[in-house]
């Protein structure tokens, strides 16, 4: 399992603790270190659309210059601004074995992870 995100992100501090709480092993994967490659936000892409990991409520997007916002209109331009601002997406992102989750939800957690 891989668990992609910022370590001082407090969202993604909850979900690392929960998983090591319910001995639950991952990689993670620092998006300030290693960024994210094109192909990965595409393949994110294609199985929930960008709209679901494009973080708009966060601090990044508010920030951002609203002209910059305004050319956010397709899916080439929303994953090459998410590749430039990883802050943008949506924290933790969770792959293992299919399973593909934005954010943080415990009872999301808990179904998938302990009663699967």
């Amino acid at each position: 399992m891989k668990v992609y995100g910022i370590p001082n992100c407090n969202t993604v501090k909850k979900a690392l603790d929960w998983f090591k709480a319910n001995s639950i092993s991952y990689e993670f994967q620092d998006f300030k270190k290693n960024g994210v490659t094109p192909q990965k936000l595409a393949e994110w892409n294609s199985k929930v659309g960008y709209e679901r990991f494009l973080n708009k409520q966060g601090l990044t997007w508010k920030q951002l210059d609203p002209s910059i916002k305004e050319t956010i209109t397709d899916k080439e331009k929303a994953l090459a601004l998410l590749q430039q601002k990883t802050s943008m997406i949506k924290r933790p992102v969770i792959e293992a074995d299919g399973f593909l989750f934005f954010g943080f939800d415990e009872a999301i957690y808990t179904e998938h992870f302990l009663n699967h």
